[in-house]
Order: C-alpha cells, then structure tokens, then sequence
C-alpha cells in the first residue's frame, strides 16, 4: 500500500465510504478533499457530481483494518475482530486460531509483516 494517510484523512475516506446523499460535504471531508482525490482514494460520480470511493479507496480501508486487527490481536489474542479481516488474515497465514482455546495468534509472518509495516513509518 503505497499510500501514506493521516488520522484526518482517514477518518474522511471512512466518512466517504458509508456513502454521500449529496454533493455537500462535511467539514472533515472538505478539508481533505484534495488529498483523497489526488491519490484516486475517492472521485466525484459524473451524472450526480457527488463524491465517492474509488475501489482503490476500498482497498486503503481494508488494508488498515487489516492492520489495525493484527496490532489488537497481537496485544488481546481473544478479542474479536472484524470477520472479513480475520478471514483474509487466516487466509494469508498472519494469523492461526488457538486450539482448544478462545481466539487467535499471530503467526511469524504475521509479526515480520507487522515489523515491516512500522519500519516503513
């Protein structure tokens, strides 16, 4: 994931996601429009003029929830977390389900990854 966003960014991308009604914007998104549009994260619709996510902009949420699963199961191996990461993460091989007990761990791959995500900052 090549793209770098800030907390406010995010959160904008979030708020873009759940679906515009109108082509007025909230003030989180109006103050990072820019940015989601320059990286293609987000794009306004043709006909209605009213923004929305791009697939790329899927993609980034995804990822960082991806993520941010690994950081709290790493912290909490029995919390639950979102099961369209989970599934991707056990599909991938980050994360295993513990045997005979509640909740998952991370795997190596799973800790490498997270490591090279950090060295990345």
């Amino acid at each position: 994931m090549s793209t770098k966003l800030s907390k406010d960014e995010m959160a904008a991308l979030v708020e873009v996601s759940r679906g515009l009604k109108s082509t007025r914007l909230s003030h989180a998104v109006f103050k990072n429009v820019k940015a989601l549009t320059g990286q293609k994260l987000a794009a306004y619709e043709r006909k209605t003029g009213i923004l929305q996510i791009t697939d790329l902009g899927k993609q980034t949420i995804f990822m960082t929830l991806c993520i941010e699963s690994l950081r709290q199961l790493k912290i909490n191996p029995t919390l639950k977390i979102n099961g369209e990461a989970l599934a991707f993460l056990l599909r991938k091989g980050h994360v295993e389900t513990r045997e005979g007990e509640v909740g998952h761990f991370i795997t190596t791959k799973g800790e490498e990854s997270l490591a090279d995500i950090d060295s990345q900052k």
